[in-house]
């Protein structure tokens, strides 16, 4: 062969996948036809999160008044602050495109697709492995709204090099990308109308965390339309129009542009899986704990297998399927669901560690559950920050923590105190042992706490 693993994708979870195999002695290829750097840096978290910054920012500066404190007409420069993302995620991409070009690894920079099992092509030329881990990420889905493609629209793609503020905005989908960039927009002046599906915004999440983020997203003059049905969009006097039916009601609801958030799909095409004998799940490539796919040495890691959009374990599944590709007669390390994590960037955030609520009634499983509003709590109301709560999830008989849930002010930092509880296996017994300094944020989490211990006894 002419590899011992070729990696196809160069983004967080190719390029964790292809280091930690060449670490443990692997001949290793990378393949991605560019631009280097992966979705993470050129157009997800890290562009998303520095834009982020500046509307947190003007959001604290209109609410100076609250605080005693005086501002004259704050606005926004949406070219200024495009100009520090590009500044900030060139610095980034830099960095990233030396890590793969390092001699450590042999990059080639072209599309590839399989030809069997064992063997890809490139360029005119054919390449072999004894494994392959495909790690190409996710691309924006075509989601099919009757009239969405004649009335035109733009993309989380399109927003992050947009330098002419739009007057007002219509977002489709209430996802995180959604919500995070609908808030970003609102903030800094543009009217922004959300339009969901499903019953709440971040339909994954449990209710009662979600509903916070609406209230907030309300109260800064955004309008959230959930529960619609029959979306259809049009164009009328230059506007673009969205008509669908909302609590019973046909209801039309316009902007100057749209934003589509529906959704990303994996990006699977022209990579001719079938002649690997690849085959998909419901969402993405199928993989099982390993990160195998239905070929025993075939992995997929990242947002390709539709597990979980999260850029850290994406990083997790490379370094896990690199282990397995090298060992496959040996011990084999398996990804764990009850430490996955997730945060959402929008204020309040929302932040989860563990089994949601709806996992556990879906599952049957046993569980306790407790929560603490936030506006009932001393930093809290300090800081003026005072939406969302804290829930936790135990055993009922152990009280072995097993989901941890914020939305609240720097619910993305507090989780890590319960994924270190939960990653030793903790209990709220344990939470209620530990020192917590007065007045901090962190404090919070003791009361739900002390609720579950009281009921366990």
């Amino acid at each position: 062969m002419d590899y011992d693993i070729i990696v196809i994708g160069g983004g967080s979870a190719g390029y964790a996948a292809a280091s930690a195999a060449e670490h443990a002695g692997a001949k290793v290829a990378i393949f991605d036809p560019g631009p280097l750097g992966g979705l993470c840096i050129l157009r997800g978290c890290m562009p998303t999160k520095t834009i982020l910054r500046s509307s947190d920012v003007m959001g604290l500066m209109q609410r100076a008044g609250e605080f005693g404190l005086a501002t004259d007409n704050p606005r926004a420069d949406l070219a200024a602050i495009i100009d520090r993302k590009t500044k900030l995620i060139d610095d980034f991409t830099r960095y990233r495109v030396e890590q793969l070009k390092s001699p450590r690894f042999t990059l080639i920079e072209q599309p590839v697709r399989f030809v069997s099992s064992t063997a890809v092509e490139a360029g005119g030329k054919r390449y072999s492995a004894h494994a392959f881990i495909i790690a190409t990420g996710s691309v924006i889905a075509d989601i099919p709204v009757p009239g969405l493609a004649e009335a035109g629209f733009m993309t989380s793609d399109d927003v992050l090099e947009l330098r002419e503020q739009p007057d007002s905005m219509m977002v489709l989908g209430a996802g995180f990308v959604g919500v995070e960039l609908a808030q970003f927009f609102q903030r800094i002046g543009t009217q922004v109308t959300v339009v969901q599906r499903s019953g709440h915004i971040l339909s994954a999440q449990d209710e009662d965390m979600a509903r916070p983020v609406e209230a907030r997203f309300r109260e800064e003059g955004m309008a959230v339309y959930t529960g619609t049905r029959d979306l259809k969009i049009s164009v009328q006097d230059g506007k673009r129009c969205a008509h669908f039916l909302h609590e019973g009601k046909e209801t039309t609801v316009s902007a100057s542009t749209i934003l589509n958030a529906l959704g990303r799909t994996p990006n699977v095409a022209g990579l001719n899986l079938e002649a690997a004998g690849v085959k998909m799940g419901d969402w993405g490539i199928a993989v099982d704990a390993t990160m195998r796919t239905s070929k025993r040495n075939i992995f997929a890691v990242g947002d390709v297998n539709g597990l979980h959009e999260v850029v850290h374990i994406a990083i997790q599944q490379g370094e896990i399927a690199a282990h397995n590709a090298l060992n496959p007669d040996g011990a084999q390390q398996r990804f764990e669901e009850r430490m996955k994590t997730s945060v959402v960037f929008t204020d309040p955030a929302v932040a989860s560690v563990g089994y949601s609520e709806k996992e556990c009634l879906h599952n049957n499983w046993p569980y306790l559950a407790a929560s603490y509003p936030f506006d009932d709590h001393g930093k809290s109301l300090c800081l003026g920050e005072t939406h969302g709560l804290v829930k936790l999830l135990c055993h009922p008989e152990t009280g072995t923590l097993i989901g941890g849930h914020i939305t609240g002010p720097e619910a993305g930092e507090l989780i890590h105190h319960l994924t270190a509880v939960m990653y030793y296996h903790g209990t709220v017994h344990d939470m209620l042992k530990m020192p917590y300094y007065h007045p901090t944020l962190s404090e919070i989490l003791t009361y739900p706490a002390e609720e579950l211990a009281e009921k366990i006894g």
